[in-house]
């Protein structure tokens, strides 16, 4: 070890280099600051958070046709559908939709593959839970929502 290069450790220049960098963009001109969760911030337009559901507003059915496409479209294999033949409609019905939001990583191709748009990855970013399990959600859960929690200042 060189001679500098001790003397460099010794007095920490790289960390007073550093700081150096770091309070030279400290003005407050520099600052900004969101209220948050007193105030929602701006969201882009292409965000991909949440799934959801859509439900058909007129008869207050899910629009989901059980087609699969979607689980199929998954790259991380996520989402599990399943659906019973309903014998008097001769139709296919949505008996449970589950989606593992742990592991998704909002890509938006099971989103893409549904022909009847009736998954959608939503504006909602506030994901997180106390245990793993609230990360799993049901059909009930998917047609819901998240709730964030509304704070009042």
């Amino acid at each position: 070890m060189d001679f500098s290069r001790f003397l460099r450790t010794v007095f920490l220049v790289d960390l007073l280099q550093g700081l150096w960098v770091t309070f030279r963009n400290q003005h407050p001109k520099q600052i900004v600051t969101e209220q948050y969760p007193g105030e929602r911030p701006r969201i882009s337009e292409r965000y991909r958070g949440a799934p959801r559901l859509n439900i058909n507003p007129d008869n207050g059915e899910t629009l989901c046709i059980s087609c699969n496409l979607c689980a199929l479209a998954c790259p991380e294999n996520l989402i599990v559908v399943t659906s019973e033949r309903n014998e008097a409609t001769k139709k296919k019905e949505l008996v449970t939709f589950i989606y593992d939001t742990s592991r998704c990583m909002f890509c938006g191709l099971c989103e893409d593959a549904c022909p009847v748009d009736a998954l959608e990855l939503t504006q909602d970013f506030e994901l997180a839970s106390y245990t793993r399990d609230g990360q799993i959600w049901d059909r009930q859960m998917l047609e819901e929502g998240p709730k964030p929690t509304q704070y009042k200042f």
